[in-house]
């Protein structure tokens, strides 16, 4: 068999497995879960989240997968048995249908960013909610946005591990830093700014419910990509002298600082136009921004397209991630040549997303695909609930219990001495441990049976 290839050094493995943790999630989802869960307060519990029970389900994916040197569906194969095997296919499955819609929302920020910088988008008398829904609902342009991406992103992916997805993610992430910085800079000189930043940045903690926590948790979780055995898939390229405890610490903070940026660039520009709410949810970026762009006169086109370019940017670094993930296991599995599978994956899985893109209005029968829940649901809001919101939790706490109880021969914990050899026996390693036998499986566990109660039966428990 040919060699799958390999990181050329750590860096490379923080840079790419960052690029996959970073994407719309940070940039377009959590500034406004931010803003429905009560600002700063959010921002705590999320912090807590992200490191008390994403990072040791983080660092089991990441074990492995250098383990095993294979895709997440033969990596459970080999240390596990078949029926563990059949986690790893999930994971598969997930990124597969994640990527699937995923793509259409890139291609509707990539339909922005050339709307808005070279399409005349910003204008009086312009409703930016209706433009929205004609938009999602335009086949044509959509088609035209979502293969150039997909486009984009296979190509990178094709490149092979190092000169493609190591190489490209090394030049985009210090770009999305550059052009978040830029923004945050140009948002503080703006009337109302310093109540945005009061408002994400000074707790009140007497807006925390239950929910707070749960939503929280959800968004760390998808956030850093886990569940879906992307890091099962980075790992494997992870050579056995590094070492992946501070790997997966420098992810995770690279992850929460990009979400956290994020949140001083959106806030600030919410607050600086009073009829926009700041709890405005999931049309925070494409309803509400472009008016606010709107009012700033010449440099507003300007300030408008680099913030979508930014988005796609976020967004690239993740659908290379999800990408990867079908392809290892197509090469691993059927012994193919690398480039033929990428783009055979990438055409496959862009007919897979076409319902999804007809689901936005274009299509009555994709629009109002099936009910649950209490009411009439999209195509596209199903695969989201069935591959995300569920099988990102479920695949998290399956991959708990294999490290923490399952692997035999203390295999999570051999893994970790590998590159860190002064960590065994430490206060550190039995916390690491802890946390992925006892509290990570119980509270993602939790998480799915949440979601599963309050999205299919619409039952809340709190």
């Amino acid at each position: 068999m040919a060699s799958r290839g390999g990181f050329s050094n750590r860096l490379g493995f923080i840079a790419a497995a960052a690029g996959s943790a970073v994407g719309l999630g940070n940039i377009w989802k959590f500034p406004y879960e931010v803003g429905e869960n009560g600002g700063a307060a959010f921002l705590v519990i999320y912090l807590a989240c992200a490191f008390l029970i994403c990072l040791p389900i983080m660092l089991a994916e990441t074990a492995i997968g250098r383990n095993t040197r294979l895709n997440p569906f033969g990596a459970f194969n080999k240390i596990g048995n078949r029926r563990w095997g059949l986690v790893g296919l999930l994971g598969v499955l997930s990124g597969i249908m994640i990527l699937s819609f995923y793509n259409v929302v890139a291609g509707w920020a990539f339909g922005y960013f050339i709307q808005i910088g070279f399409g005349g988008l910003l204008s009086e008398g312009v409703h930016y909610g209706d433009y929205f829904g004609g938009f999602v609902s335009n086949i044509t342009d959509n088609l035209f946005y979502s293969i150039g991406f997909m486009v984009i992103t296979a190509l990178i992916v094709a490149g092979g591990v190092q000169k493609g997805i190591e190489r490209w993610t090394k030049i985009l992430m210090p770009l999305l830093v550059i052009m978040i910085v830029g923004l945050i800079s140009y948002g503080l000189t703006l009337d109302g700014a310093m109540d945005g930043l009061s408002f994400y940045l000074v707790p009140d903690f007497s807006e925390i419910t239950a929910n707070t926590f749960y939503t929280a948790l959800a968004q760390a979780f998808f956030s850093l990509s886990l569940g879906m055995g992307a890091l099962i898939t980075y790992g494997s390229y992870v050579g056995k002298d590094d070492s992946i405890v501070g790997a997966a610490a420098l992810i995770t903070i690279a992850d929460i600082s990009i979400a956290f940026l994020a949140g001083l660039m959106i806030f600030p520009l919410v607050f600086s136009q009073p009829t926009i709410e700041a709890n405005a949810g999931p049309g925070l970026v494409f309803f509400a921004l472009p008016g606010i762009f709107e009012t700033m006169g010449s440099i507003g086109p300007f300030i408008g397209a680099s913030f979508f370019l930014l988005l796609c940017f976020a967004a690239l670094t993740s659908t290379v991630s999800l990408l990867e993930v079908p392809v290892a296991f197509v090469t691993d599995q059927f012994k193919t040549n690398r480039k033929k599978t990428v783009y055979f994956v990438a055409t496959f899985i862009f007919f897979v997303g076409l319902p999804t893109m007809l689901s936005q209005g274009a299509s009555d029968f994709f629009t109002n695909f099936t009910y649950y829940g209490g009411e009439s649901k999209d195509f596209f809001t199903l695969i989201e609930n069935v591959f995300s919101d569920l099988a990102l939790p479920l695949g998290g706490f399956l991959i708990a219990i294999f490290a923490g109880w399952s692997w035999k021969n203390k295999g999570f914990q051999k893994e970790l001495y590998f590159g860190n050899a002064a960590l065994e026996g430490t206060f550190l390693e039995k916390m690491i441990l802890f946390m992925v036998r006892f509290v990570s499986p119980f509270v993602v566990g939790a998480i799915f049976i949440i979601s599963v109660l309050q999205i299919f039966f619409n039952i809340s428990l709190f």
